[in-house]
């Protein structure tokens, strides 16, 4: 939004999704995308930073049902998935040898985070998200983040575009202006 005030000249059209999309085809000149990126010389990428998958929930849903304390006791715990992963019933965790599933229990399937993180706060279960999604809870006591020490590795953050044709000048302003910003914002977040 503070972008749009200092450039009253520009036009932005956001798309919110989910899902790889590929830039050209799709006339989009700019995308933040998590994780790993595989190698690509059509595409410029800005690493900002990174985050964290963690698994959280409300103070009140741990002092009723117990903390935790490793991936086998989430069995025994109400968790809040989300709809359209390829396995809701498991959560995968990484370990020095392999991934290991831990099986959970969807009392409450969801298709946002913000719902699931909203559940969370309610109290009904644990969620796993990314930790810049909760780090206004985390930090207001609202939702306490466990089982930190089986995180996998943090996923890199980074805005990519197409480097196939010119740079257009919104572009480069938007980019000079959001970069510093998001990398400030996930510094912020780190939890």
């Amino acid at each position: 939004m503070e972008f749009l005030k200092a450039y009253p000249a520009v036009d932005i059209r956001c798309v919110l999704n989910d899902r790889v999309i590929n830039l050209l085809e799709d006339h989009i000149d700019l995308a933040l995308r998590i994780g790993e990126l595989p190698d690509s010389s059509s595409l410029i990428t800005t690493r900002i930073g990174s985050v964290r998958r963690v698994v959280c929930g409300s103070p009140a849903y741990f002092a009723r049902r117990g903390v935790p304390e490793n991936i086998d006791e989430l069995a025994m715990h109400d968790c809040i998935t989300f709809e359209g992963f390829p396995f809701p019933d498991f959560w995968m965790f990484p370990t020095s040898k392999a991934n290991v599933s831990a099986a959970v229990h969807a009392r409450l399937v969801v298709n946002t985070a913000e719902a699931a993180i909203d559940a969370a706060i309610a109290g009904l279960g644990v969620t796993r998200v990314l930790s810049y999604q909760v780090a206004a809870p985390v930090k207001a006591g609202l939702l306490n983040v466990v089982l930190q020490e089986l995180e996998p590795a943090p996923s890199p953050v980074s805005l990519v575009y197409s480097g196939q044709r010119r740079l257009p000048l919104k572009l480069r302003a938007f980019l000079d202006f959001a970069a510093p910003q998001l990398k400030a914002r996930l510094l912020r977040a780190a939890l």
